[in-house]
Formats: C-alpha cells, sequence, structure tokens
C-alpha cells in the first residue's frame, strides 16, 4: 500500500519566515506551495520550487484568499467568477516559476478560509474547479470526500486525490472541527498517527464526540505551520512504514 504524505510550505513573505521548509521538504512526498494570496511572494515562491526539485517533491499551488494578515484564514464574500480569476491567477504565477526550474506542476489545492468555503459552497467549488481545468484539466485536484469540491472535481472530470488531516480532529459530520474549538487540534504525534492508521486500516476516523465517521485517503496533510511538524511528520512516516504502507507522491501513486 501507498499514501501520499502532503504540507502546506512556501508560506514565508518578505521578512517573515514561517515553518521549516527545509526540514520538511525531504520528509514529504506533495509540497502545496503558497502563491503569493494568502503568503509567499516571487522570491519565496522561486527558493521553495527550486528546494522541492532538489529534493524530489511534488509541487502543487496552494492558493488562497487575498489575505496576508489573515493568513488566508478569513473568509471574503466572492462570486464564482471571482474565485475563478483568483486561482487561475495563482495557479499560473506558480507555474512559471515551475517551468523555470523545469519542475511539473502536480496538483491543486486551496488553502484556509478558502478551502473551507469550497468544501461546502458548491459556487465556490465550481470557481475553483474551472480554474484548475482550464489551466490544466490533468493537474490533480485535492480535496476531502463527501465534499462540494470533491463532487465539482469529478462532475468536471478531474482526477480528485481524496485527502484527510492527521493534525486536525473531525466533527460528527465528517468536516474538520473549527479552529475556534479546543479540541481542534492534535498536539501528540502518536495520536496524530493512529488517526490516519484508522482511515487507511477501517476507512473510519472517530470524531471528537465519539462517533464513527466513514472517511477514504489518497493523502495526507501536515500543517507547515504547526510548530510539531517535523516530529509529526517523522512519527508518521515510521508508523506507515511500520504497518506496510510506503510514502509516494499522488501523481505516482495514479
Amino acid at each position: 500500500m501507498t499514501i501520499d504524505l502532503n504540507c502546506d510550505l512556501g508560506e514565508s513573505y518578505g521578512v517573515y519566515t514561517l515553518g521549516m521548509d527545509q526540514e520538511v521538504l525531504p520528509l514529504v512526498s506533495s509540497a502545496n506551495i503558497a502563491c503569493g494570496g494568502h503568503a509567499g511572494d516571487a522570491a519565496v515562491m522561486a527558493h521553495t520550487v527550486a528546494l522541492a526539485k532538489q529534493y524530489g517533491t511534488a509541487v502543487g499551488a496552494h492558493p488562497g484568499f487575498l489575505d496576508k494578515e489573515g493568513f488566508g484564514r478569513r473568509h471574503i464574500a466572492m462570486k464564482e467568477e471571482e474565485i475563478y480569476q483568483l486561482c487561475l491567477y495563482q495557479i499560473g504565477a506558480l507555474h512559471a516559476f515551475c517551468v523555470a526550474e523545469g519542475v511539473k506542476m502536480q496538483h491543486v489545492k486551496p488553502h484556509g478560509a478558502l478551502y473551507n468555503a469550497a468544501l461546502r459552497d458548491s459556487d465556490v467549488a465550481k470557481g475553483v474547479v474551472r480554474a484548475v481545468k482550464d489551466f490544466n484539466k490533468d493537474l490533480l485536484l485535492f480535496a476531502p470526500v463527501h465534499t462540494e469540491l470533491h463532487a465539482q472535481g469529478e462532475r468536471e472530470g478531474l482526477q480528485v486525490v481524496k485527502e484527510i488531516f492527521a493534525d486536525r480532529t473531525y466533527a460528527a459530520e465528517g468536516t474538520l472541527t473549527p479552529r475556534t474549538e479546543k479540541k481542534a487540534f492534535i498536539d501528540q504525534p502518536e495520536k496524530a498517527a493512529d488517526q490516519v492508521l484508522e482511515v487507511l486500516q477501517k476507512g473510519t476516523v472517530r470524531a471528537v464526540d465519539g462517533t464513527v465517521v466513514a472517511m477514504e485517503a489518497d493523502t495526507v496533510c501536515v500543517h507547515g505551520d504547526n510548530e510539531q511538524a517535523v516530529l509529526f511528520i517523522q512519527h508518521l512516516k515510521k508508523q506507515l512504514e511500520h504497518h506496510g504502507t510506503r510514502v509516494q507522491a499522488a501523481g505516482d501513486r495514479i
């Protein structure tokens, strides 16, 4: 068995450094690189794509709302066409650096509030999916099962890669527990690994209220802004390998 392991990276900006990209990139199989919307800039994009090439890590675009002050985690109401333009603009920006480095872009995964909105709002999902399809219909789309983004991606003929999170808890509906709630985050690498293994082995995840929810995964995310990201990823990889699962980029698994 194989599984993709992805992380949000390239989220520094100007003189501000966020995340541990140098340490994380060699450990994951796919990198979601910020495209200058919620984080990142031209220099950071260039550097992160070059690092991904150095370590053989697959590259994906990570577009978000144009909100660096809020790190793209504040919702901005936008029409479908505006979402389309927002995503197309950012995907194209990162792709330019991929071309310059001779790196193939593998996937697209929205960030933060844009991601959350696309999971439940059909118009936002349509805007994201149309941008991916119009840019390159062969790009993979990362999205959780049972969401508008997943359904719309499949409806438009995109290859949708089912995503779960290692360092976040789930609500009874199968959605992520809101960040505003105390139990939203998993702070122990052992518990994170156990959650991932349950999904892979049983096809379920245990919600914060104890409800057992059906879940599927082709890729697992560990957030790059998690202070324990390196520790979480190292432990998760060790446990996956112990249970006979090899980490492999999503594009190589399909």
